[in-house]
């Protein structure tokens, strides 16, 4: 907090946008929150994400990925955006040894991870694939070293960690919200809306505050997809977060913004009242982002909720055969988790997939076990 303190009251007036307060509080390599030696994720760590039913949930993925290569005509290479304790990636990726040992010879398997605590992570928990994974701090690195890209992308919350801006609107009025360091604590403090790349983005999006809103303008994001998005060449993305579309904003009870933290999986709803030492996250804007990846020369292939993507993969196909099992077998405890990923009220309620493509026509027909779900 000191130091973190410190460098809020040295900006100018004392204070810094929410997106360069975010950039701080999580990625600093002094007290950034990412960069911490300590569990993240998990039981013993702050939020549970995909990654918790990492056997299940990586082997539906592992089915999916493989069918882009075998009916896309990809080329097997895959790079994983935001790695986590690399779980995720070991399930998809003992689950593709098994299902396609031809591919998996030709396999390339990256992961682009900022905190140097989850790169080591990765690296035990993926020791025994090593000769399949390379690791890369930054996304511009990663490009650099292999060229315009082919092959997939794949992420699973990670846009939902990029820095935002924070605006809200009152009496007709729009303000942005800043944090500033005062009498030795962090406050916010508004001041009336000047900048113009904000302004731009709004109108760009067709998107204007009810009374009373307050609003994440996603500017970290909207930079990213413009400086790495034409960066492919022949690729297809499958990307896995929480958020809401431009609809769903402009409900009263969103009105709120989603800025916040998590820390003992416990909710906070203040993202100053411990900064360093939980996570910061707010919703993923999906058709902002959808947006910028136009823009970037990316074509949408399919946006829907996580539990209707993975039955559509043919996640019922391994229900089908975890049946008849003891009630203590693995199979029936793999039954359970299943049944978590995709009944009405379990985790991938709050989950949405979007699959974009560049540079190539993908046979939708032939990607999907049970097309009817995408509906």
């Amino acid at each position: 907090m000191n130091e973190l303190y410190k460098e809020i009251a040295a900006a100018p007036h004392g204070r810094v946008s929410y997106a360069d307060y975010m950039e701080l509080a999580l990625y600093d390599e002094r007290f950034g929150y990412y960069m911490r030696e300590r569990t993240k994720i998990g039981r013993e760590g702050d939020f549970l994400t995909n990654s918790s039913f990492a056997s299940v949930f990586g082997e539906a993925i592992a089915s999916f990925l493989l069918r882009l290569v075998e009916k896309g005509g990809l080329p097997p290479a895959v790079c994983e955006w935001g790695g986590g304790d690399g779980r995720l990636a070991l399930a998809i990726l003992q689950a593709w040894k098994r299902k396609s040992p031809a591919t998996y010879k030709d396999l390339s398997y990256t992961i682009i991870d900022r905190s140097p605590f989850h790169r080591r992570r990765q690296q035990e928990t993926l020791q025994p694939l090593s000769d399949r994974v390379r690791q890369y701090r930054d996304m511009a690195g990663w490009l650099d070293a292999c060229g315009p890209f082919s092959g997939i992308v794949f992420c699973n919350e990670f846009f939902d960690a990029f820095p935002v801006r924070v605006i809200e609107k009152r009496n007709g009025v729009l303000y942005e919200c800043f944090v500033a360091a005062r009498d030795g604590r962090l406050v916010e403090e508004t001041v009336p809306l000047d900048d113009a790349a904000i302004i731009e983005d709004l109108q760009e999006r067709g998107f204007s505050l009810a009374e009373g809103q307050r609003f994440e303008v996603p500017l970290a994001l909207k930079q990213f997809w413009a400086e790495v998005g034409p960066r492919f060449r022949r690729a297809a993305m499958v990307a896995i977060d929480y958020g809401w579309t431009d609809e769903q904003l402009r409900a009263p009870a969103r009105r709120g913004g989603s800025l916040r933290g998590y820390v003992r999986h416990r909710l906070v709803p203040d993202p100053l009242r411990h900064p360093g030492e939980m996570d910061l996250t707010s919703h993923v804007h999906w058709d902002a982002l959808r947006l910028y990846a136009r823009k970037a020369g990316w074509e949408e292939v399919a946006f829907v909720r996580q539990d209707r993507f993975l039955v559509a993969v043919g996640l019922l196909d391994e229900w089908g055969r975890s049946e008849g099992a003891g009630l203590f077998s693995s199979s029936t405890r793999r039954h359970r988790v299943m049944r978590s990923l995709i009944a009405d009220d379990g985790i991938s309620r709050f989950f949405d997939v979007l699959m974009m493509q560049k540079g190539i026509k993908l046979p939708s027909s032939e990607l999907w076990a049970a097309p009817e779900f995408l509906a």
